[in-house]
């Protein structure tokens, strides 16, 4: 037993004598709680909603208050045709549309059926069938208060339908909202982990030495090691891709050329933060914990479970921050609704700034670290 306390008491010196590890135990957990407490919730609340009011009449202006003070709609955009809608609900920045047409009043007035149409973005289900549930909900409501008001108070049948369309995903299968997002996911999670490692593990097993006496230069180094990472990652596309949509029957609606070549920006991200990293680490085990602080936030933050919108405003900027935000919209935009790159060129501008910095970050490390 003296032994074994002595082995024990030499750990607990060892660790705390690496101040960094140390850090990591104590710090990681306490932030982690912190963020996720606030941010991860199944309550669906703020869903983006586009209007478009062809009526414009005292009717329609009651039935877009109901919609407007209900917490789980956030009216945010306004259009004026049906292009305005698809354009919007295709690009991702609005989840739900509600369209009242021109004789909405008038049909009211007369005691005739209005029939209003309600579009969700089936993309997500768990949002599309709350938000039809709910749209439906008010509708009637607001249908049955706008009669009794025309009667004099009579109650009666509310001559207001709402027509709901669920597009993309008619069915609403959950596997058609979480199949794209994993391709996002397991290749971050794996190129991120591989790569972190990479010098690390030179430094480990002593042959960082060997390669600071080889003629090669240091943007040499770094394209030497990235290269066999990227090779791996589009292998690890393909195998997630192919099996996705063989064995799950995840539909391709989109261009895959297109998703490949837009997987490219993400992978600069990827790969830099995972040789970043390594360059930070002192040990595998630093490189570890680090790589599990930067891939649990962009799992549970990046709108791959838990809707952004629904999320804190101060939660919502830290999602803004993650490259696999912006990464999952594209991959969801081309598998699930098929947008080509008119809908994308957004959120791949972002991606590349964020990944052409994260590159440059790492090399100049690389180039201290074995300096």
């Amino acid at each position: 037993m003296q032994r074994i306390l002595s082995i024990v008491t030499k750990e607990f010196i060892q660790l705390r004598r690496d101040r960094r590890s140390l850090a990591m135990v104590i710090v990681i957990p306490i932030v982690q709680l912190t963020i996720f407490g606030y941010a991860l919730s199944t309550d669906i609340k703020n869903v983006s909603l586009v209007l478009w009011d062809a009526s414009n009449t005292a009717e329609s202006r009651e039935l877009i208050e109901s919609f407007r003070h209900e917490e789980f709609f956030s009216i945010k955009y306004y259009a004026t045709n049906y292009d305005d809608v698809t354009s919007l609900l295709e690009s991702g920045a609005a989840k739900v549309a509600l369209v009242i047409p021109p004789d909405f009043s008038r049909k009211l007035r007369r005691g005739e059926e209005a029939v209003v149409q309600f579009l969700a973005d089936g993309s997500d289900p768990t949002v599309a069938i709350q938000a039809v549930s709910t749209a439906s909900s008010l509708a009637q409501s607001k249908g049955i208060a706008l009669v009794a008001q025309s009667k004099g108070g009579q109650e009666l049948a509310a001559p207001l339908t709402l027509q709901p369309r669920v597009w993309y995903n008619p069915t609403m299968k959950s596997a058609i909202f979480y199949l794209p997002g994993l391709v996002g996911v397991i290749v971050q999670m794996l190129t991120v982990m591989l790569t972190a490692f990479a010098v690390v593990r030179e430094r480990e097993t002593g042959t960082i030495e060997q390669l600071n006496v080889t003629p090669l230069r240091r943007g040499e180094l770094v394209v030497g090691k990235l290269i066999p990472y990227i090779i791996i990652a589009y292998i690890q596309i393909t195998l997630v891709l192919t099996g996705a949509v063989v064995v799950f029957g995840m539909p391709m609606n989109g261009n895959v050329a297109l998703l490949l070549a837009l997987a490219s920006v993400f992978l600069m991200f990827s790969l830099g933060i995972g040789l970043l990293i390594s360059t930070v680490s002192r040990s595998q085990f630093q490189a570890m914990q680090l790589s599990v602080m930067v891939l649990l936030p962009s799992i549970l933050l990046s709108g791959f479970v838990f809707p952004i919108e629904s999320m804190p405003r101060v939660i919502q900027w830290i999602s803004a921050l993650l490259p696999l935000t912006y990464f999952l919209r594209i991959v969801r935009g081309i598998v699930v609704k098929g947008v080509g790159m008119e809908y994308l060129w957004g959120d791949t501008i972002i991606l590349t700034i964020m990944g052409v910095l994260t590159i440059i970050l790492a090399a100049s490390r690389v180039r201290k670290t074995l300096g």
